[in-house]
């Protein structure tokens, strides 16, 4: 399970965060491409744009149910 207590910065506020339990799969980025990416320097994925469509909302729960180290949260769930 995520904890917000240790989401990356490098995430954009809103509701989906990454925690520092990322061990950069590509799962998340394959599942939500328009959400996810990844941080280059150090290897691990973040949110960097909130789903802002039903489409967008599908894949980023997608993502996160596709995680195997369980480290995308979302707010309020």
């Amino acid at each position: 399970m995520a904890d917000k207590a240790k989401k990356w910065p490098d995430n954009t506020t809103g509701r989906y965060y990454v925690d520092d339990q990322c061990i950069d799969c590509d799962a998340c980025r394959t599942e939500a491409p328009n959400n996810f990416t990844r941080n280059e320097a150090h290897g691990y994925s973040f949110v960097y744009k909130q789903p802002s469509s039903p489409q967008e909302e599908a894949a980023s729960k997608a993502a996160m149910e596709a995680c195997p180290v369980e480290a995308i949260g979302v707010d309020g769930e």
